[in-house]
């Protein structure tokens, strides 16, 4: 190769962003776009034919997108994918910061002990105490912000799509499976993994939160092929097949063609699940999961056992719901036609302030029956 200016650091054109959520018009115009979570990825460029290829591969319709601000207009597609094949690029494709943003650019940016754009000591720490991420105010401190740079093998041209997520669950698990694997594969190895769109769940201080976080999941080959050393190669997807990286005696991670069909995912079956509308539907799409082996996590598991017991619930006669509480709840559920949020507020009016998962069953029965009659709608 020709010389080089030693001083430049070199990186990889960004192609566009793979997002995690949106936002839609507020009901009050005077309030800012209301945030909205996706349930698969939204893929967003510049450039509308890297959009229509996202299209092409893994679903949805291509639209035309004005990020907030005053940026260009992009394009965007969300698409049908709750998991997308990928390759983490050379170098270290991770950067993790405690980050303050407005109008006017990046206000802070910190490792969360020194604040570097002002060379301080970290200021929301000592404004708000060490755990400042959960207990200062919203838009006041600094946001945990986490990049992963990765490489789409099934896209055109050669550049890289950045992830962005403010999680905390996600920023400890990325950065522990990106060490890892480029620990033991090498810096300077293409790596191939799966991002994925995990939906959890958390109960604290009495309250149940449901949020997705990004995971970064080895594709192709065992852990303990990983750890030792020894990967064998495996596919990056798209027919294509990564360039060949010496690691010593490491083999290069190649593209085999695949021998049979891929399994089906934990989150393919949940997608059928939540598009039946009746029990009988539901406990085959329990069943054929079961005979494929998966392994759903805990929250897929437990989002999988309420959409059994909603569509149930909704086929049970009046009388067979008597004395039951949770049975009753999800005919309620079942039969309201808002959303889970406005349910609970409305719910709370009705019987004056008492929470559903307190109610008694007098209480939830009247309830279920101003719901059928359209009075609380």
């Amino acid at each position: 190769m020709g010389s080089r200016i030693i001083t430049l650091q070199r990186q990889a054109r960004e192609l566009g962003r793979l997002r995690t959520g949106y936002s839609v018009p507020n009901d009050d115009p005077s309030k800012r776009p209301r945030a909205v979570r996706s349930q698969t990825w939204i893929i967003s460029s510049h450039a509308e034919h890297y959009v229509e290829a996202a299209a092409d591969v893994w679903g949805g319709t291509v639209e035309k997108w004005q990020p907030q601000g005053n940026g260009a207009p992009q394009w965007r597609v969300i698409t049908k994918a709750a998991s997308l094949d990928a390759i983490l690029p050379p170098g270290d494709p991770l950067s993790q910061s405690y980050e303050l943003w407005s109008a006017g650019g990046a206000q802070r940016r910190c490792d969360g002990m020194s604040e570097t754009l002002s060379d301080q000591p970290c200021l929301c720490r000592a404004q708000w105490g060490e755990n400042f991420h959960e207990t200062a105010p919203r838009d006041r401190a600094c946001k945990m912000t986490t990049r992963l740079n990765v490489i789409l093998p099934e896209m055109p041209d050669i550049g890289a799509w950045r992830v962005e997520t403010h999680s905390y669950h996600a920023a400890n698990e990325i950065a522990a499976a990106v060490d890892v694997l480029k620990g033991s594969i090498g810096t300077e190895a293409l790596i191939p993994v799966r991002l994925r769109i995990e939906q959890r769940t958390r109960v604290a201080q009495g309250k149940t939160k449901q949020f997705p976080v990004v995971a970064v999941e080895l594709r192709g080959s065992t852990a303990g092929q990983v750890l030792a050393g020894a990967a064998q190669p495996v596919p990056v997807g798209g027919g294509q097949t990564s360039a060949a990286v010496e690691q010593g005696n490491k083999p290069a991670l190649e593209a085999p063609a695949p021998a049979t069909p891929p399994v089906p995912t934990p989150e393919e079956f949940l997608a059928r699940a939540r598009a039946v509308t009746t029990f009988a539907a539901f406990k085959t799409i329990w069943n054929e999961a079961a005979a494929a082996g998966i392994s759903p996590t805990q929250a897929q598991t437990d989002e999988m056992t309420a959409i059994g017991k909603r569509l149930k619930a909704a086929e049970q006669p009046p009388a067979a719901l008597a004395g039951d509480p949770d049975l009753i709840w999800q005919q309620i559920v079942a039969a309201w036609p808002g959303t889970t949020s406005e349910l609970h507020k409305r719910f709370l009016e009705a019987s004056g302030g008492v929470a559903s998962e307190n109610a008694g069953v007098e209480d939830l029965t009247n309830f279920l029956a101003q719901v059928k009659a359209g009075a609380v709608a």
